[in-house]
Formats: structure tokens, C-alpha cells, sequence
């Protein structure tokens, strides 16, 4: 009877620990995007809060303006029939690839996580208009631009950069731009076989940095604080440009609290992806992925980054990969740790 009484113990305490573990694999929070819906006045997009829940049918000033927007990255083809504010079957479909795009419900509907999306800052470069590449992961969600675009040299691959000398924002330091730079190029030289060297010839650089207000000469013209945040081309191309209009910061600690201010290294290093070739990912915790809010710092190369710069150039011969996980996987690794603990102490005590 005794032993009976410790066996079901046994078998209580390895079923709490199972519970436990499922638990934390669901209890992942939601992006800060879709948890912070209101954005402040004479934002980009800000005009497009009053559309949420419009119905299929309806017909809602302000729907033009957002088919142009869809448009914009690639959701919708632009058409002067769809130039009005009626929100028809190309509307919907459009919203539903954008939402399956950004790995959001796929309702068709305008609905409050949606719009929030939409009216976050994000990257210049559409979503769209890619090619993707055979995966070994079937999760993988990372896409190329268009026909696979890559650098190459007959020898070992080294990159030339330069920060534009005139092309700049005034209140921050040069060298600290500098270095927030070599650091975003670092992240990436460190999973491929690509040197990134920084010269002070602005003119014969292969990728070439700066700040830039509205139109700027690459016939897409930045929009103006919270808008459009940056955008580069790929391979070849090699332009990287800035939109001076925004609040740039190189150490988020140092800015006052809540100020809507964007980590230059952050964007800078989603914006080398594409210089390298890549284009969005639907994976929200990957560098590539198009939208970044305010005072978020997003460094770390996600596995779907990783796999995705490495079908383009191979690995790092120095590069040792370990498998990073999402919070809800760490969570659950830590809690099949926990169970081990306990059932090596429950045999423990049987002898």
C-alpha cells in the first residue's frame, strides 16, 4: 500500500510538470504593435483608424488612400478602377494577403490588429514582390527579392560601405553613427562569408549610407515622421537610405521616456538584409520582418534570418549556430528541465 501511495505521487508530480510546460508554450505575448493601437496626430498613416470594422460593400472615405497604401507594398495591383473608396472584393483579397503576409488572422477585415499593423512605421521595401527560395525548415518564412539577387567577386567577398559626409542628421555624433553601423554589418559578417570594410570614399563605395528628407533622387520619396522609417536595394544597387525626418537615437537609455524614437542600429540592420538580397519575413521575430515601433530594439538574427542570408552565401566557416528560441520555447525547455529535476530526486529517494 505504501508503495502504491508513492507510485501515484510519482505519477502526480510528472503530470503537474507536463501541465506546467504547456502552459508556458501558450502564454507568448502578443507584438507591441498589436497590443498599442492609437497613434498621434499628423502621423503617416494615422488617418486610417477611422476605417476600422468597415464591412465589405461599404464605401468609407479614406479607402483609396489605404488601396493606395496596399498598393504601395505590393498587396494590390494600382489601377485606376480601383481609385475610389469602396471597399470591393480586390480590397478584401488585398487585406487577406496582407494579413496572411504578417502572420495576422486572416479575416478580411479591417479589424483593430490589422489597422494597427498598418499604421506602424516600417521599412520602405514592398512585401510582395519576391521569389522565395527551397527551405530544409517547412516553418521558414523569410522570401528573396526578385531573381535571387546576391553579391559576388571572383575572391573572397569584401564589401565596401561609407557613410555619406553631407547626407546627415546634425544631432547625431558622426562617430557614433559610425559605430552603430559597424556593428549592424558585424551581425551579419558573422553568419557569412562576407567582409564588410568601412572606407571614406563616399563615391566609390559599394553601399552607400545617408540621410535623406523626402524626395531624394531614387523616385521613392520619404513621407515624414512615423511613415516610412528607411529603405535600401539590393545587390549592385547598394543605396541605404535614412529618412532624416525621424527621431534616430543611438542609445535608447538616453532619451527621455516614451519619446517615439527609432535605434538607428536596429533599422540599420534590417535595412543590410537587403542590401545582401533578402526581403521581408513573415516571422515577427525576425530582423527582416517590415515593421518596427517606437524604441524597439531588435538586433539578434532570428533562425529565419539566419537560413535565409546563408542560401544566398553560404556559412560562416567560424559561424557555430545554436538554435535560438521564441519565449513560449525557452519557456518550455526550462520547464522539461524542472520535470528531469524532479524525477531524478523522486528515484533518488527510492533507494
Amino acid at each position: 500500500m505504501h508503495r502504491s501511495g508513492r507510485a501515484v505521487a510519482r505519477f502526480l508530480v510528472l503530470l503537474l510538470g507536463l501541465v506546467s510546460c504547456l502552459h508556458v508554450v501558450t502564454a507568448r505575448p502578443d507584438p507591441p504593435a498589436l497590443r498599442q493601437h492609437r497613434r498621434p496626430d499628423g502621423a503617416a498613416w494615422s488617418s486610417f483608424e477611422h476605417l476600422q470594422d468597415a464591412p465589405r460593400g461599404s464605401s468609407v472615405q479614406g479607402l483609396a488612400e489605404l488601396k493606395s497604401y496596399l498598393a504601395r507594398f505590393g498587396y494590390m495591383q494600382p489601377s485606376p478602377e480601383h481609385d475610389d473608396d469602396a471597399f470591393d472584393e480586390h480590397m478584401e483579397s488585398a487585406v487577406k494577403r496582407f494579413q496572411s503576409k504578417l502572420s495576422l488572422p486572416v479575416t478580411g477585415q479591417l479589424d483593430s490588429a490589422t489597422l494597427a499593423r498598418i499604421m506602424s512605421p516600417r521599412c520602405g521595401v514592398g512585401d510582395m514582390s519576391v521569389s522565395v527560395s527551397a527551405s530544409k525548415s517547412a516553418a521558414a518564412k523569410f522570401a528573396f527579392l526578385n531573381g535571387e539577387p546576391r553579391w559576388t567577386l571572383p575572391d573572397k567577398l569584401a564589401l565596401t560601405y561609407a557613410i555619406s559626409p553631407t547626407a546627415t542628421v546634425a544631432y547625431l555624433p558622426r562617430e557614433a553613427v559610425r559605430a552603430a553601423f559597424r556593428s549592424a554589418f558585424a551581425r551579419w559578417a558573422r553568419v557569412i562569408p562576407v567582409d564588410f570594410v568601412e572606407i571614406d570614399y563616399y563615391g566609390v563605395a559599394d553601399i552607400k549610407v545617408g540621410f535623406y528628407d523626402g524626395e531624394h533622387g531614387d523616385g521613392s520619396p520619404f513621407d515624414g515622421p512615423l511613415g516610412v522609417l528607411a529603405h535600401a536595394g539590393g545587390p549592385i544597387h547598394g543605396g541605404l537610405h535614412l529618412d532624416a525626418a525621424e527621431a534616430w537615437t543611438v542609445d535608447l537609455d538616453a532619451e527621455k521616456p516614451f519619446s517615439e524614437v527609432f535605434d538607428l542600429e536596429s533599422v540599420a540592420t534590417h535595412e543590410i538584409g537587403h542590401v545582401l538580397g533578402l526581403n521581408h519575413s513573415s516571422s515577427y521575430e525576425a530582423v527582416m520582418y517590415p515593421y518596427i515601433s517606437p524604441r524597439e530594439r531588435k538586433l539578434r538574427l532570428s533562425d529565419d534570418d539566419i537560413e535565409a542570408v546563408q542560401l544566398l552565401y553560404g556559412s560562416n566557416p567560424s559561424f557555430r549556430h545554436s538554435i535560438s528560441m521564441a519565449p513560449g520555447r525557452t519557456s518550455c525547455l526550462a520547464g522539461l528541465i524542472s520535470l528531469v529535476c524532479v524525477v531524478f530526486a523522486v528515484l533518488v529517494t527510492q533507494f
